[in-house]
């Protein structure tokens, strides 16, 4: 039997403090914030995450959610409210609530806040180990501000220059049960 893991409330909010299952609210779980590219709760990189992440990312109107990049994994997409533009292999796509999106592994791509008010993405990848990703120059990406300038292969080369993500809660009254 898989026993239940114990919750601890930190000063950014809730998450697991040990193995198990375990329920949580995203609105109460410690969120990132980042000028450039919006806010989010990220559901991986952690003990309970090993092979897949879940990330919820919140960008406004003109806010990429960040570089334009492929990697060797899996990912998949949902716009759950708001829209948003999709940049997916050279091609641009406008993309509203409930539409979904599928990237085989090395498919380019980055999603940039699009109309009048927030997007709510919902994202999920492989996270298998493995670490092959790339950063490629792209024109499409760069005149949406959410791509490199120069081709990378890490993200700490292509994010050298961005604004420091900073830990925090979820931004009030932004995901609501209406």
């Amino acid at each position: 039997m898989v026993p239940e893991a114990r919750m601890e409330d930190g000063p950014n909010g809730r998450k697991p403090a040990g193995d198990g299952w375990f329920i949580v609210n995203a609105r109460e779980t410690p969120w990132v914030h980042n000028e450039k590219f919006g806010a989010g709760v990220l559901f991986e990189g952690s003990q309970q995450f090993p092979h897949y992440g879940i990330n919820v990312q919140v960008m406004w109107p003109g806010q990429p959610n960040c570089y334009y990049h492929a990697e060797e994994g899996q990912e998949d997409f949902l716009v759950v409210s708001g829209e948003c533009l999709v940049l997916i292999e050279g091609q641009e796509r406008r993309l509203r609530a409930w539409d979904f999106v599928h990237c085989p592994p090395f498919t380019e791509h980055v999603f940039v806040g699009a109309g009048d008010g927030p997007c709510v993405l919902v994202g999920v990848g492989a996270r298998n180990g493995g670490d092959r990703l790339v950063y490629p120059v792209s024109e499409l990406a760069l005149s949406h501000h959410a791509g490199v300038s120069e081709e990378a292969t890490t993200g700490k080369v292509a994010y050298a220059d961005v604004p420091e993500t900073t830990p925090g809660p979820c931004p009030e009254g932004l995901l609501t049960d209406g």
